[in-house]
């Protein structure tokens, strides 16, 4: 008994624990007759395991004595022996009890066996990188993810200590998120450009401390984060520009005014016509930079319409001046005379040619020479093709098969989010053409850019009518800005108009509702009462007076400016304006509204 209790305990499978216990009863019993069945664990149906060959006749025959294999009130099968009465009574019983407690055993070892299976498996299926350590930071068990990350085969993880397993600068992070308790901490960590976030979780039940440690690659997360701040950062800074433009332009209009009244002036000595021409050219430089900021900031606007390339293109060179100085790099233009005008929206094109230009402006930096950038326009057919050429480093065919995907950048962590060329191919593909580079190493990139060229329409080709406006009006300016209420006034007194001045909307709406007036222009912004509360009290008190009224702004990036702009219908001025934009808006008002003499 006590060879067969050594052996059945040496056994771990089923298989041997019935081949042990069949030859004990065969040395015990004799030969004859036998037969053991097992019940499925799962099942429960009865599978014959073991017998004794024998002919049907000899079976039936014989005379059988069983017993129940079982273990506690769990039944594991049956065990038949026949013709076997010289056998010692009850050591059947004692046989089968061996094998039941042998064959839970294994079971038991069977089930275990896979759970682990079954926990490796669901374990290596979780993309986290997971181990557990012990009391003495030993890692008992890894994932296939953990092993990818640190670089070692899983089985050699197994039984060393976590510290010199990781890479240096990740042990003071992992330690601290072991020290801060619980799930209360966690712990970044760095590898190369990935960047991981370690948490430590106790493993209840354990009789000595145990901890699950994760870690999460964050790479993508932490990218669109940063992402989300610069854009956060554009957004304000849209608005930052929005209040600088106002601040600008208010001034811009009262210099640009007064030279053009200056000029005008038939008694001006002729030695300050040159000095008059230099303020006014300066001003409309300085005008020109604020417009140039405007339009690229400016992102509700979504209208497209014939664009003059030849002008969008100067306005993005001058919006990128300085910074294309500073790297070193010239561009040049090589514009057909008569390059058609693709019907497109101005603002999204320039967001396209911004970030090719300064692509092409970095990509000559990085190889610390100065350089240069062709950009070529000519029309063909039906569409018109711009190429921006650099004579910069190039880029090898696997880089320049990947540069429209979006997040890809050959930038250094920090300098390039890997947008803009993806935005910029949507932005032309949105427009019905499409944008390809061509390019090798050594010998720079040429990105073209095709649009299809809209028909246009007999409005669009119509020249506009130019109608003079009349020598007498009775003209209200509304306005915050001393120098724009004394340039408004100097200049239409001067064209002979008669001229009222208000410093605020409270004050002008006392004298449109008291006085009658043809045109009354006023500002948007305004201590007390600004130009939309204005619009407001007139459309209640005295809708008349909407057909004559003109707005002026030197703050139109703003969504809801332009919606209430566009909403209302009404003219508008925007600072700076010149006087030949302001004559135009007195002839439109005038002429709807039929007050006035025309001048002859």
């Amino acid at each position: 008994m006590q060879s067969l209790a050594r052996e059945l305990a040496s056994q771990h499978a089923t298989s041997g624990i019935i081949e042990a216990f069949a030859r004990q009863i065969k040395a015990s019993f004799g030969p004859g007759p036998l037969a053991i069945g097992l019940r499925h664990p799962e099942s429960g149906t009865m599978d014959l395991v073991h017998r004794e060959e024998m002919s049907a006749s000899e079976a039936q025959a014989a005379l059988w004595q069983g017993v129940q294999l079982r273990h506690g009130t769990t039944a594991l099968g049956v065990v038949a022996v026949g013709d076997r009465a010289a056998a010692v009574p009850g050591l059947l019983e004692v046989l089968a009890d061996l094998a039941s407690a042998a064959l839970h055993m294994a079971r038991r070892l069977a089930r275990s066996e896979a759970d682990r299976h079954s926990w490796e498996a669901t374990a290596n299926a979780i993309p986290l990188a997971l181990c557990i350590i012990d009391e003495q930071s030993r890692v008992r068990r890894a994932n296939r993810a953990l092993a990818d990350l640190l670089g070692r085969p899983g089985d050699l993880l197994l039984d060393r200590p976590w510290p010199a397993l990781v890479p240096p600068g990740w042990v003071e992070g992992i330690g601290a998120s072991l020290a801060q308790g619980p799930g209360r901490g966690e712990a970044e960590l760095k590898a190369g450009e990935r960047t991981f976030v370690v948490t430590a979780h106790p493993i209840l039940g354990e009789s000595a401390p145990t901890w699950l440690l994760m870690f999460e690659n964050q790479t993508e997360r932490r990218r669109l984060q940063s992402q989300l701040i610069q854009s956060e950062k554009m957004s304000a800074i849209g608005q930052l520009i929005a209040g600088v433009a106002h601040d600008l332009n208010n001034p811009l209009a009262s210099v640009v005014g007064f030279a053009d009244l200056l000029a005008e002036a038939e008694d001006a000595p002729a030695r300050l016509r040159e000095p008059l021409r230099v303020i006014r050219d300066e001003a409309d430089r300085a005008a020109g930079i604020v417009r140039n900021l405007l339009t690229f900031a400016r992102q509700q606007e979504r209208q497209r319409r014939p664009t003059s390339l030849r002008k969008l293109l100067a306005a993005t060179i001058g919006l990128l001046r300085n910074q294309l100085m500073a790297q070193g790099v010239e561009v040049e233009l090589e514009l057909e005379f008569d390059l058609p005008e693709p019907s497109v929206d101005p603002n999204q094109i320039q967001q396209v040619f911004v970030n090719l230009i300064s692509n092409a402006a970095q990509a000559i930096a990085s190889t610390g020479r100065p350089g240069t950038i062709t950009i070529r326009g000519r029309g063909r057919d039906d569409r018109v093709m711009l190429e921006v050429v650099d004579d910069g480093p190039g880029m090898p065919p696997e880089v320049a098969a990947r540069v429209f995907e979006p997040f890809y950048t050959t930038k250094p962590e920090g300098q390039g989010t890997g947008l803009g060329l993806s935005i910029g191919q949507g932005i032309v593909k949105e427009h019905g053409g499409r944008v390809f580079v061509t390019t090798s190493l050594g010998a720079g990139a040429t990105f073209t850019v095709e649009l299809p060229l809209g028909q246009p329409s007999a409005a669009e080709s119509r020249p506009p009518v130019i109608i003079p406006p009349p020598n007498s009006l009775r003209v209200l300016v509304i306005d915050d800005e001393p120098h724009i209420l004394y340039y408004m006034r100097a200049t239409l007194e001067g064209w002979g108009h008669q001229v009222e001045v208000a410093p605020d909307g409270e004050e002008g709406l006392g004298l449109a509702l008291g006085r009658e007036f043809d045109v009354i222009i006023t500002d948007l912004r305004m201590p007390r009462l600004g130009g939309r509360e204005l619009y407001e009290r007139l459309q209640r008190h005295a809708p008349a007076l909407i057909s004559r009224l003109v707005f002026s702004t030197g703050d139109a990036i703003r969504g809801d400016t332009l919606i209430f702009l566009e909403e209302r219908g009404r003219p508008c001025l925007h600072k700076p304006f010149s006087l030949a934009e302001l004559r135009g808006v007195l002839a439109e008002v005038a002429g709807s509204s039929g007050a006035g003499t025309p001048t002859k």
